[in-house]
């Protein structure tokens, strides 16, 4: 098992892990980067790494930078949620046109992307069986997205949590469902973590970091249940939080969003 950690995206900090389990027929990877020219770093490093072809890839989320790379690994299989898929296809060109206004200096980059969802789709758990090894998807339930993959190796002691877990950085609350958040890592993801845990973004960790995350993500649920419940102001409930302010008022509004009666 290898992790390797991309701080930039030309000079931007991004700070990125992707995981490679190496089998005795080939390669898994978890998760392919954010454009073809960084998929294909990636392939570069894992031709030094070793002369295996890519068996599958694992994508633990929808989001852009995650899964833009993907068309680079085609014909090998591509596992993922369901919502993971279903959130490409739909969502992928809106993605790409809101990092493009962000950051227009890599608008041709992303440009020539074609979206390339996962095609072997999970549900709530499925076992990647690379014959030597085997490898655990599950989903533990709605957290950073409606459609994290959580991928456990066993015979290693490491878990790949993807941006279920940030390191050194904020958690990205921006489809989050923050009171499911909370309980997706605090009663199912930590009870997993037996050696390392590898965050989607940041240094790799062991239980004792997912549990303080866990404790945050609490934190931040209840304030905004106390918000949603019009116990607390808005303003304050973010100077309570322990993420940034920015960050807080993000997951306050996805709170709201989550917490609303249904229609």
């Amino acid at each position: 098992m290898f992790v390797r950690r991309f701080e930039t995206w030309g000079s931007e900090p991004f700070d990125q892990n992707v995981g490679v389990v190496l089998a005795a027929d080939g390669l898994v990877v978890i998760d392919t980067r954010a454009s073809y020219r960084l998929a294909d770093e990636l392939q570069a490093e894992l031709h030094e790494l070793s002369r295996l072809p890519v068996m599958a890839v694992i994508n633990t989320h929808h989001h852009w930078d995650h899964t833009f790379g993907n068309g680079r690994f085609v014909p090998a299989p591509i596992w993922g949620h369901r919502r993971c898929a279903q959130r490409v296809r739909d969502d992928g060109d809106a993605m790409r046109s809101r990092v493009s206004a962000a950051a227009p200096e890599y608008a041709d980059e992303l440009a020539e992307v074609v979206l390339t969802p996962p095609t072997q789709l999970v549900d709530d758990a499925a076992t990647l069986d690379l014959g030597d090894r085997q490898l655990q998807l599950t989903h533990l339930g709605n957290g950073h997205t409606d459609n994290d993959i959580v991928v456990a190796l066993a015979d290693a002691s490491v878990t790949f949590a993807g941006d279920l877990l940030e390191n050194e950085a904020a958690p990205g609350y921006g489809d989050a469902y923050p009171d499911a958040w909370a309980a997706t890592v605090g009663e199912r993801l930590v009870p997993l973590i037996g050696g390392a845990v590898v965050p989607g973004h940041g240094s790799v960790g062991d239980r004792a970091f997912a549990t303080a995350q866990a404790a945050d993500l609490r934190a931040m649920a209840e304030l905004g249940r106390l918000v949603a419940a019009g116990e607390l102001d808005e303003e304050e409930a973010a100077r309570r939080a322990p993420f940034p302010a920015g960050t807080a008022r993000t997951a306050i509004a996805r709170s709201a969003l989550e917490l609303a009666p249904a229609e």
